[in-house]
C-alpha cells in the first residue's frame, strides 16, 4: 500500500477537494505495490534520484487511470497540473523526461511476476471482504488488435514491427427469419486477452494474454488450472461458470463438474450432421432429444410429440430428471395408461457430457445463469473504453502482458478502495 504525501499546513491543497483525482488516490492507496517498489529502489541503489521510483510509478498509474494514450500526453498533463504532481509525490515543478519513462517501463517488463502477484493479492483481499465473491463466474476472450506491421520473412527486426503478434479469426453465424443461414467472419492481427470474471460483481478473478491464434478453449483450460493453484478457496465456493460457444467442450464440462463441482453453463454448437434434428434416447423407445438438450416423448397411441417437463438434477446420481408433460401440465394423453415413461425418466450426464449438464439446458435457471455471461463482456468494454486498448501503440507480447496486467490491477484496486470506503455501489465505476 502506498503512502500518500500529507497536505502541508495552510497549503492551497487544503482548500481544494481532489475531485477527479480521487480515483488516482484510491489506486495509489489500495494497490499492494510495496514489494515491487522495494525491488526497483534496490536496483537503483546509489544511482541518481532526481525522480524517486515511487513518484514515477505513481505517474504511470495516473496515465492509466486518466486514459492517456501516450507518455507525451501524460507529461503534458503533469506539466500543467501542480495538484497531480503533488498527489504523485513529484517534488520537481516539471514532469520526468521521456528517457526516464523509457527506462522505467523497461524495468517494469522485467518484473512481470510482481504485477501478477499484485493482481492475485487484490483478488484475495476482495474475496475476504465479499463472502459471496466467486460464486458465479463467467469466461470470455477479447481480441486486441495490433496496429503495427508484422514481420515478413525477409524483414529485419527494427523495433517498429510487432513480431510476437499473429492472426486470429472468429466466426459468427445464425439463422434468418426465412430459415437461411448467415455467417460473419472477423479477422484481426494482434493478441487476445482471456478473462474469468465474477458475474455478480463484474470484478476480475483471473486473466491471461495470448497470441490471437490461440483458441479460447485452450486458454480456458490453462486459466482454470491457474485459478486452482492461486485461488483454490475461491474456486471451492464457485457454483456455476458461464461461457459462449467458444468454450463448448466435453473435457471442459467434465473438468468443471467432476473436478471442481462447478456447473458449466456453456452454449452449445450444433455438431450433428445436416438434417439430423433428434436422436433416440438410450433405454427409452419413445423418447428423443435434440442437440440443445430438449427432450420429447411420443404418445404410444397417437404418436404425438410433447416436450417433457424438467424435474431437476439428482447430484448423488449425476442424472437429470424428466417428467411426463401430461401429468405436469394437465394435458390429455390417449396413451397415458400404457406409456412406459409415465412416471418420468432419468438421464445420466454420461449420455452426452456436452448436451446434458447439471443445470438442464431447457430450464429457466440455465437461461438466467447464462445471461450473467454479459458481465465479462462489460469488463471487456471497460478495457477498450476506459483503458484505451481499442486504440493503442503497444508492440510485443511482454509489453502487452505488462500493460494488461497493470490495467487490471488498477481496475481491482479502484474497486477495493470503493468497497473499503463504504461506496460499494461505485466499485465498477472507472470514470467518476
Amino acid at each position: 500500500m502506498a503512502i500518500i504525501p500529507q497536505m502541508n499546513l495552510f497549503s492551497w491543497t487544503d482548500l481544494d477537494e481532489l475531485g477527479d483525482l480521487d480515483r488516482l488516490r484510491l489506486v495509489i492507496e489500495y494497490l499492494p505495490d510495496d514489494k515491487l517498489m522495494e525491488i526497483l529502489e534496490e536496483e537503483r541503489r546509489n544511482g541518481r534520484n532526481d525522480y524517486p521510483v515511487r513518484a514515477v510509478w505513481n505517474t504511470v498509474l495516473a496515465g492509466v487511470v486518466f486514459q492517456h494514450d501516450s507518455i507525451e500526453s501524460l507529461r503534458r498533463e503533469l506539466s500543467r497540473s501542480a495538484q497531480l504532481r503533488w498527489l504523485c509525490g513529484l517534488e520537481a515543478s516539471r514532469a520526468p523526461s521521456p528517457y526516464v519513462y523509457t527506462r522505467f517501463m523497461k524495468k517494469l517488463i522485467v518484473h512481470e511476476d510482481e504485477i501478477e502477484a499484485m493482481f492475485q493479492s487484490l483478488v484475495e483481499k476482495i474475496s475476504e471482504i465479499l463472502p459471496d465473491f466467486g460464486e458465479s463466474l463467467a469466461i470470455d476472450g477479447k481480441a486486441i488488435q495490433s496496429f503495427a506491421n508484422g514481420k515478413n520473412k525477409n524483414d529485419k527486426e527494427d523495433g517498429r514491427r510487432d513480431i510476437d503478434a499473429d492472426y486470429g479469426k472468429k466466426v459468427y453465424q445464425g439463422k434468418k427469419e426465412d430459415g437461411t443461414m448467415w455467417q460473419k467472419i472477423v479477422k484481426w492481427f494482434g493478441y487476445k486477452i482471456h478473462l474469468i470474471v465474477d458475474s455478480n460483481y463484474e470484478l476480475l478473478v483471473a486473466y491471461s494474454v495470448t497470441k490471437a491464434s490461440v483458441p479460447d478453449i485452450n486458454a480456458a483450460h490453462d486459466l482454470l488450472d491457474e485459478v486452482e493453484k492461486t485461488q483454490p478457496t475461491l474456486l471451492e465456493q464457485t457454483e456455476e461458470m458461464s461461457g459462449d460457444k467458444g468454450y463448448d467442450d466435453t473435457k471442459l464440462n467434465v473438468k468443471l463438474w467432476d473436478n471442481h463441482g462447478i456447473k458449466p453453463v456453456i452454449d452449445i454448437r450444433n455438431m450433428w450432421k445436416d438434417g439430423e434434428e433428434t436422436r433416440l434416447l438410450e433405454y427409452y423407445e419413445n423418447v428423443v432429444h435434440n442437440y440443445k438438450g430438449n427432450v420429447y416423448c411420443h404418445c404410444p397411441v397417437t404418436g404425438k410429440e410433447r416436450e417433457m417437463a424438467n424435474g431437476g438434477f439428482e447430484k448423488d446420481r449425476d442424472t437429470l430428471k424428466k417428467l411426463c408433460p401430461a401429468k405436469q401440465y394437465g394435458l390429455e394423453c390417449a396413451g397415458a395408461a400404457e406409456c412406459p415413461i409415465a412416471q418420468g425418466i432419468r438421464i445420466p450426464l454420461e449420455t452426452d457430457r456436452r448436451i446434458f449438464t447439471p443445470i438442464d439446458r431447457s430450464s429457466y435457471k440455465w437461461e438466467r445463469e447464462y445471461n450473467k455471461r454479459t458481465a465479462v463482456e462489460r469488463v471487456n468494454s471497460r478495457l477498450d473504453v476506459s483503458f484505451g486498448f481499442e486504440n493503442h501503440t503497444i508492440r510485443g507480447m511482454k509489453k502487452m502482458k505488462n500493460q494488461c496486467g497493470l490495467a487490471l490491477c488498477i481496475m481491482l484496486a479502484m474497486a477495493l478502495g470503493r468497497i473499503e470506503e463504504n461506496e460499494p455501489e461505485k466499485m465498477r465505476s472507472l470514470v467518476s
